[in-house]
């Protein structure tokens, strides 16, 4: 029996970005008709990787080879010209226009000038009916369309180019039990014509489900290669996901010498798909990390604790008081860093001195009218206190790199006199060098007396910063402990496969 033939290959793909060598030698093999799994922390390289395969990023050094010719497209319309298709986590998709319509977005069918939407249509429905949802009317607009539907339509528009090679960035985080069994019914139809899928996930259970073969990434490296998913152990997938070479410089955590009351309480906190039964506390002067995947609740538990989500059960108090608005909240000294902070937290346009006073802009007003210089003076000297560059508080903040714009969020709750700090993602597209100084950033906050509870994706960061570690899967709060008493490794056992007896059982 002949193998199938490989259709990607790449040798030694580096990719650097300003501080940070993203991609430093990747070697990949897809063969044809097969789900090739991508393993690996956030910050493995894994997102870079599949940019360069699609067009958004060019790579600097080695060779990619699609389907036996050399590889580089210049842009994603390049990629999908080519057949590779990308559907990424953050689907790429327009809410205004209609399921045909996105479809075919970029090579619509015309003539004479004008869009044949009938022919156009009818296309969509056979695509459609192909991913076994002819349900979907092709005239319905995406935005009225559930997380399943509009993943759909991705798959639409990947067919629609003919691609023989979709890469899917994990595709079920947004998905319930029964629409990942219909992804994976879809994923094998569409092998079983030929197709080959890259299917990046940290979901254990799925790699055992749908994946061939499983290629590993650390640090921006292939540390395992074209290893069997269904046969091998969870305990080796996790060590060649472990052991960074990447540096995270933390700063010394100085011991508190006594133990005050909790800051914050959060009792059975609960919301319907998203977590159930939260319970936690954060006292003043601590540092609680939560770490966990992709759609495990994480961002969601932070976003209820802040108000910004009303909890169907359960209960939040700071120092006593209940907390249920984001009114409430600020009020009570609650500040909030989001994930999203370009688009949640920032005016990009506005200066930074007025970012920073956002929160307690009240008190820079006099007789009807807004002290700007008492504002100025103000955003100074926080920025004096977090090392801002440059220190122009009238700099717009789209200026900004990613690490100063996040002082200048942090900077914000500063002002207003926060007493609790909720960092979601606190370093997300933040560089190597400016992670530093925001870890300090955030030591010094924890010195000064504020209770800080952060999540982050990358293990590391969170076993670095926290006194206290939690552990999140699948909406539950499942494992607490000191920071110095577990390990990376135990982490990742814990949030991939809820133990690492239970992944081991699968095999």
């Amino acid at each position: 029996m002949t193998e199938p033939t490989v259709v990607l290959q790449l040798s030694g793909v580096a990719k650097t970005f300003p501080g940070v060598r993203a991609l430093d030698g990747v070697e990949l093999e897809v063969r044809e008709g097969e789900v090739h799994c991508l393993l690996g922390q956030n910050g493995a390289g894994k997102s870079t990787l599949i940019k360069v395969l699609a067009g958004v990023h060019q790579a600097d050094e080695g060779t990619i080879m699609w389907q036996g010719e050399p590889f580089a497209p210049a842009s994603p319309q390049a990629a999908m010209r080519a057949g590779i298709a990308t559907i990424y986590q953050e689907l790429d998709l327009v809410d205004d226009l209609s399921v045909a319509e996105n479809a075919f977005l970029g090579h619509e069918s015309s003539r004479a000038g004008f869009l044949r939407r009938r022919g156009t249509a009818a296309r969509t429905r056979e695509i459609l009916a192909r991913l076994g949802h002819p349900q979907i009317p092709p005239r319905r607009l995406v935005r009225s369309l559930p997380a399943a539907g509009k993943q759909i339509v991705s798959m639409a528009r990947a067919l629609s180019h003919d691609a023989k090679l979709i890469v899917m960035d994990e595709p079920s985080a947004v998905l319930a039990h029964d629409e990942v069994e219909n992804l994976f019914r879809i994923i094998r139809e569409l092998t079983s014509h030929g197709i080959a899928v890259i299917y990046i996930s940290h979901r254990m259970e799925e790699i055992r489900d749908i994946g061939d073969r499983v290629t590993v990434l650390k640090d921006g490296r292939t540390t395992a290669a074209n290893l069997p998913a269904r046969d091998t152990p969870t305990r080796e997938l996790v060590s060649r996901m472990t052991g960074r070479t990447i540096e995270y410089v933390f700063p010394p955590r100085v011991a508190a010498t006594s133990q005050p009351e909790p800051l914050l309480q959060v009792e059975g906190l609960s919301r319907a798909g998203e977590f159930e039964d939260a319970a936690l506390t954060v006292r003043a002067g601590e540092i609680v990390g939560i770490a966990g995947l992709v759609g495990s609740g994480r961002s969601e538990l932070l976003e209820t604790i802040f108000g910004a989500r009303r909890a169907d059960r359960g209960t939040v108090t700071l120092n006593g008081k209940r907390i249920s608005s984001i009114g409430a909240a600020v009020r009570a000294g609650i500040g909030m860093a989001p994930e999203e902070r370009k688009s949640q937290a920032l005016l990009l346009d506005e200066p930074i001195y007025r970012n920073m006073t956002l929160s307690s802009f009240s008190g820079y007003a006099r007789g009807g009218f807004t002290d700007t210089g008492k504002e100025r003076a103000a955003a100074l000297k926080t920025a004096d206190q977090l090392e801002l560059r440059p220190r122009n508080v009238d700099r717009a903040v789209r200026t900004l790199s990613g690490g100063n714009q996040q002082k200048v969020v942090v900077g914000r709750w500063l002002l207003g006199g926060t007493k609790l700090l909720l960092l979601d993602e606190p370093t997300r597209g933040v560089d190597v060098g400016a992670r530093a100084e925001l870890y300090q950033v955030i030591q010094d906050l924890a010195a000064g007396g504020v209770g800080v509870l952060l999540v982050s994706s990358e293990v590391p960061e969170v076993l670095g910063l926290a006194d206290r570690v939690l552990v999140m899967r699948e909406g539950r709060l499942i494992h607490e402990a000191p920071a110095g008493e577990i390990d990376e490794a135990t982490v990742l056992d814990l949030v991939m496969a809820g133990s690492l007896m239970e992944g081991e059982a699968q095999l």
